[in-house]
């Protein structure tokens, strides 16, 4: 009997909570308050009645912000606040070592609910040029769990679904991205070493897509 190599498997990723430790809104906001001396809840209760006009895209951050500092009495200027929101960023080193690890022939994508200044930072830091599909929610018009999403992440890897694992932070997301025909893998910062040796197994065809 004829032995039949497996498919090539491929991998993307979510961003933040897998890319980053933490949560990117919540430190953001913790900080133009520091900063603002305006109590967090104020300057949340605006960022999260509205930040979803930046996912997907509809708003610019300059035009956010311009109706943050209406709502919530902040004085900064834009041009501070951009520094604030992008220096919010607090990278999880170990998964870009995993991204840099990653086999030659593994194709990589990123599938990212993100904001506009935001995603053009991420496009130019040099670790994203491993990537091979970077999928933007403030890019596309649909954030995840949308099935869109999922259907531009497929087509942006250039490979079948069934190929490619999906890993996020988020359960919701996992189960979006099985649905879409993706292998999800739930991400957690505390396991990072059992998510290495699950990858690996994926990667390898040691895993099953039904698993």
């Amino acid at each position: 009997m004829l032995s039949v190599a497996p498919a090539p498997r491929h991998v993307a990723f979510d961003w933040g909570g897998v890319f980053t430790v933490g949560t990117f809104d919540g430190r953001s906001t913790q900080n133009v308050a520091e900063r603002s001396g305006v109590p967090v809840e104020r300057v949340r209760d605006s960022y999260f009645r509205h930040v979803r006009q930046l996912e997907v895209g509809a708003w610019t951050l300059p035009h956010f912000w311009t109706v943050m500092q209406s709502e919530a009495g902040l004085e900064l200027p834009y041009t501070e606040f951009e520094a604030i929101y992008l220096g919010s960023i607090a990278d999880h080193v170990p998964m870009y070592a995993t991204l840099a690890a990653l086999p030659e022939g593994v194709r990589v994508g990123l599938l990212s609910n993100n904001y506009p200044v935001v995603s053009d930072h991420l496009r130019h830091d040099p670790r994203f040029a491993r990537f091979d599909a970077l999928v933007f929610s403030n890019e596309l018009g649909h954030k995840k769990p949308a099935p869109e999403a999922f259907a531009a992440l497929e087509a942006a890897m250039e490979r079948p679904a069934a190929q490619t694992a999906f890993v996020d932070d988020i359960q919701e997301n996992i189960d979006a991205a099985n649905a879409a025909g993706f292998h999800g893998i739930l991400y957690h910062h505390e396991a990072h070493d059992a998510f290495e040796r699950q990858l690996a197994a994926w990667l390898g065809g040691t895993e099953s897509s039904d698993s």
